[in-house]
């Protein structure tokens, strides 16, 4: 029983700087993964969205039903889908105008998807670099609460005339937690921003590829009706 409660222990008996390093880490883990949840499910759900939009935008629906649809009932989840609303508006919009010429309608309408999947691109990826910040400041915060803990059991150290293993253990113990929390912050949070940032990588490719292909057509569409 007293290994089992000598890691809190070591803990409540820390010095203050070690316990406020390891508060800092022990809320930037807690962050991190609220963060983690939260930011799997809006991947997830973007990811379903834009599969289930795409589908529909490639089943041969005509373009202004689907707009019309879309816009009655938008899927705030769907970047596609965004994407294409701003884009399709911005066409409508150029082409109702006198005098605007096919390659400056192309152009606003490619721009005006730009900034749509610039917008969603920042939602989707809102709050990653908190994650990329805590796994790269985690294990240097603990290291600093390791070396102000050695620091400080030397100091004590100091004073005693004849200093063992029982006396110089438990200091070295207290300093190396913080070491362990910061990596126990770190690790989860490099790994989920790896992992988030591919998924994002991927999206942010999607919805590129998207958009070419939507404004291939649009292209079509204006030349046709030349």
């Amino acid at each position: 029983m007293a290994d089992k409660l000598s890691v809190w222990e070591l803990i409540a008996n820390a010095s203050f700087i070690v316990q406020v390093v390891m508060l800092i880490l022990v809320l930037a883990s807690i962050v991190s993964w609220a963060i983690i949840f939260q930011r799997a499910k809006i991947f997830n759900l973007a990811r379903r969205a834009s599969t289930k939009f795409e589908d529909r935008f490639w089943s041969g629906m005509d373009l202004n039903q689907l707009y019309r649809e879309a816009s009655s009932a938008p899927n705030p989840n769907s970047g596609m889908e965004q994407i294409f609303r701003s884009g399709f508006k911005e066409f409508s919009r150029l082409r109702q105008q006198q005098g605007v010429d096919r390659d400056a309608l192309m152009e606003g309408t490619q721009r005006a998807m730009r900034v749509a999947m610039s917008r969603e691109m920042d939602r989707l990826e809102a709050h990653l670099p908190f994650l990329a910040t805590v796994g790269s400041t985690s294990p240097y915060i603990g290291l600093f609460g390791t070396v102000w803990g050695i620091m400080n059991s030397f100091r004590g150290l100091a004073q005693l005339q004849q200093a063992t293993i029982a006396t110089v253990a438990p200091g070295i113990s207290e300093a190396l937690i913080a070491t362990a929390m910061g990596l126990f912050a770190a690790i989860p949070a490099v790994i989920a921003y790896n992992r988030f940032s591919a998924k994002s990588d991927y999206l942010a490719n999607s919805f590129q590829t998207f958009a070419e292909e939507f404004s291939s057509i649009l292209h079509r569409k204006v030349h046709s009706s030349s």
